[in-house]
């Protein structure tokens, strides 16, 4: 929510340019690496309070190369950067549904490279999220006339909940490659400055991305600064509740809170009147919740009362 409010502010760029959306979703990718980096602060934090203790309860870490985490990074940095350049495409709502793709390619995935064989659940469940993506697809585009930019065919997610063994997940494994990404990306804006983009840009210079243009829409608009910090926050305590939810109940609750998260995102932007209400999108978050219930097995407990 914080990122789509940024995204309604307009604000006169540098050298006295007119005023402008505020469409710069790299470096507002690079926030959000820094809101996950920021968990290594509350990690070591969590540590140092354990090593007081009397008895420490966390088991010591196992020797390892932190350039493990460098690939994993990269594939993140490039599908937060383009998850950030959709939802300049749709509505927040639409935005979060559609992330729910991702059992469609974690399914996949784990077939074609971790030999893993899935149930015919599993399979129907990823059918059944297709169904939903399709329908909340259409919803969008029944609404997009009220919107500047129209759907792009970019649909994609980030990872599915994943159970961590040992005490030390919570926020280590999480705050590498949010340090990787934050350093990458940010460099990477230097070459985005020059690299052409034409109209699927959305700063004046029509550059793949203009840090400068953004931080002059931030000196003029000090609101902007607000939401960007509200994004970063977000994003670290979003990251630190999710795992630790994973870790200390199950990935299946953390699937049904974020589903929650996904309603209450469609209800505030219902409320501030950032996008109209269509049936199509109740269907399709419908459907996309049948989809994730019977891919995590969700059907299994009520099978068994019956």
């Amino acid at each position: 929510l914080p990122r789509r409010w940024a995204d309604n502010f307009s604000a006169a760029g540098c050298g006295g340019t007119e005023e402008h959306g505020f469409q710069h979703p790299f470096l507002q990718a690079v926030g959000m690496f820094l809101g996950e980096f920021s968990c290594l602060g509350v990690f070591y934090l969590l540590v140092w309070r354990d090593q007081r203790r009397p008895e420490p309860s966390m088991a010591p870490s196992q020797p390892f190369s932190p350039l493990l985490f460098l690939p994993p990074a990269l594939c993140d940095m490039t599908g937060t950067s383009i998850m950030y350049v959709a939802l300049n495409m749709t509505s927040a709502s639409s935005f979060q549904m559609l992330r729910g793709s991702v059992i469609i390619f974690t399914g996949l995935l784990s077939v074609a490279f971790l030999g893993r064989k899935l149930e015919l659940s599993q399979w129907l469940g990823i059918l059944v999220t297709i169904v939903g993506l399709v329908v909340v697809g259409l919803a969008d585009l029944h609404s997009s006339h009220d919107q500047k930019h129209k759907l792009s065919e970019v649909i994609t997610g980030r990872r599915w909940p994943v159970s961590w063994g040992g005490e030390r997940a919570p926020t280590d494994t999480r705050s590498h490659p949010g340090f990787f990404g934050f350093v990458i990306l940010a460099l990477l804006l230097v070459p985005m400055y020059y690299i052409p983009a034409g109209s699927f840009s959305g700063n004046p210079r029509r550059t793949l991305e203009d840090a400068l243009d953004a931080f002059c829409q931030i000196g003029h608009q000090p609101l902007i600064a607000l939401a960007l910090l509200g994004n970063i926050s977000s994003i670290a305590f979003f990251n630190f509740a999710g795992i630790s939810v994973t870790k200390e109940i199950s990935a299946t609750t953390r699937m049904v809170l974020d589903s929650l998260r996904t309603l209450v995102i469609w209800a505030v932007s219902l409320a501030v009147g950032w996008e109209t209400f269509h049936g199509l999108e109740i269907l399709g978050f419908g459907v996309l919740l049948l989809g994730a219930a019977l891919y995590n097995g969700l059907h299994r407990p009520l099978l068994a009362r019956l």
